[in-house]
């Protein structure tokens, strides 16, 4: 654990106000869910709830899937970090923070697809050789919970309406999934 140097008293109602350097830094949005664990030192811990933290192991068998039937990178984020990989790149993407351009376009809500001329989007930060070639939302009941990625390399050609309508319809699933 990292210290901080920040001390916060605790309101009348149990509030603790964590700071906007630790919101910023840890992308802790308004509204998003944190769970409370406790050790057995005394120590209270916030940690960022994945709302698709607990389908890790069907997002693999999907990304298994979509990789095989391709033969392209497939990935499955949530809000914050790559949660799935096939293909390729599992060393390099798995449990990385995505970009905040890739959080655009989350927020954007519509799915984005490469072509020739576009600017090149990573997937992590601590990656510059792979990128975003394809990026479908996975809403539930309205809520954002993460992107069906296609990847590829710098000098890879951009995906075609096979693997678009595929991402689209995996993200379509997952979410009705995380509805039910």
């Amino acid at each position: 654990m990292k210290a901080t140097g920040i001390v916060r008293r605790i309101d009348d109602l149990g509030r603790v106000v964590i700071p906007k350097e630790i919101r910023r830094t840890m992308r802790i949005r308004e509204g998003d869910p944190l769970e409370i664990y406790t050790s057995r030192e005394g120590e209270v811990i916030f940690k960022k709830y994945s709302l698709l933290g607990g389908v890790e192991d069907f997002a693999s068998e999907l990304c298994e899937t979509m990789s095989r039937s391709t033969g392209c990178i497939c990935a499955v984020t949530d809000r914050d970090t790559v949660i799935a990989v096939a293909g390729g790149g599992k060393r390099e993407l798995l449990g990385k923070r995505i970009t905040p351009e890739l959080e655009q376009i989350m927020e954007g809500r519509k799915i984005y697809q490469r072509t020739g001329e576009d600017r090149v989007i990573h997937v992590s930060e601590s990656n510059d050789k792979l990128i975003a070639s394809l990026a479908a939302p996975i809403l539930a009941e309205g809520d954002l919970l993460g992107l069906v990625l296609f990847v590829s390399t710098d000098d890879a050609s951009p995906t075609g309406e096979a693997e678009y309508k595929l991402a689209q319809t995996i993200a379509a699933f997952l979410g009705r999934h995380m509805e039910s």
